[in-house]
């Protein structure tokens, strides 16, 4: 496919982690942008999978699995596969969003619940499914950590949660110096942040700093937005999710610009 000029003269940081920002850097490229890899979240193994292993012994007896994202999936569906040999025929699956569905369905998992709108888990939480689980047995599917209102949403409906989690999410970057550098340079013009993790690693290393004040930050979510703008920053947030979106929202600030 033939590059276009939407985003020509537009130096854009991605803070997604590696193996998952090759295609959003694609298509800043494909449009005439720079794209910047920066990520901040890795993800990591963790040291010990005792306590995971127990939680999906119980998973031929769970109602539901919910898998919170891309990592969840391909972090547990192999270690559930080796236990079981096959995906327990009882379960029922759903997921935040699209991506994370795609992803379980390279696991032959095609039937998934997934929010029709914001992918988020307000929204999840929101359909007719996830309303009537009392009693019903949930396994939520994610790292070590994050936000606790599915779970807490889905246990005063009456549900019986656990968590298996597997991996952790790591800040690889030790400071901001080489986005500084970039924009000291005239090199850089917004920052992509898809994750409200990785925009509070980013806050944390640079939101004292000169260049933060004067780049855009540009996110998926408006809870996202929700911190840096009450920093004061620059924020800028896509109508739905996914990469055409925020190709979408970067030609914006290239107008913006002009």
């Amino acid at each position: 496919m033939m590059a276009d000029y939407l985003l020509k003269g537009l130096h854009v940081a991605v803070t997604r982690p590696i193996d998952q920002a090759e295609s959003l850097c694609e298509a800043i490229q494909r449009h005439g942008g720079d794209a910047i890899s920066f990520p901040l979240l890795a993800i990591s193994p963790l040291d010990d999978y005792h306590k995971f292993e127990n939680v999906i012994t119980d998973l031929e007896r769970a109602d539901w699995a919910i898998f919170i994202s891309t990592n969840a999936v391909n972090q547990s569906l192999p270690r559930i596969l080796k236990k079981f040999g096959c995906i327990p025929e009882n379960l029922k699956f759903a997921a935040i969003g699209h991506q994370t569905a795609k992803e379980l369905s390279l696991y032959g998992i095609h039937q998934v619940l997934i929010p029709h709108t914001r992918f988020d888990s307000e929204t999840l939480l929101a359909l007719a499914e996830m309303q009537d689980v009392k009693n019903k047995n949930i396994i939520i599917f994610r790292g070590v950590g994050g936000r606790e209102v599915l779970a807490d949403t889905l246990k005063s409906r009456g549900a019986n949660v656990t968590f298996a989690e597997s991996y952790h999410r790591v800040n690889p970057q030790a400071d901001t110096q080489p986005l500084s550098n970039k924009w000291q340079q005239g090199h850089l013009n917004a920052v992509i942040v898809t994750s409200s993790e990785a925009m509070r690693n980013l806050l944390g290393l640079a939101s004292e700093s000169e260049w933060l004040r004067h780049v855009t930050l540009c996110v998926n979510h408006a809870r996202i937005a929700e911190l840096p703008l009450q920093l004061g920053f620059k924020v800028l947030v896509t109508d739905v999710p996914g990469d055409d979106a925020m190709i979408k929202c970067l030609s914006k600030l290239v107008y913006l610009n002009k």
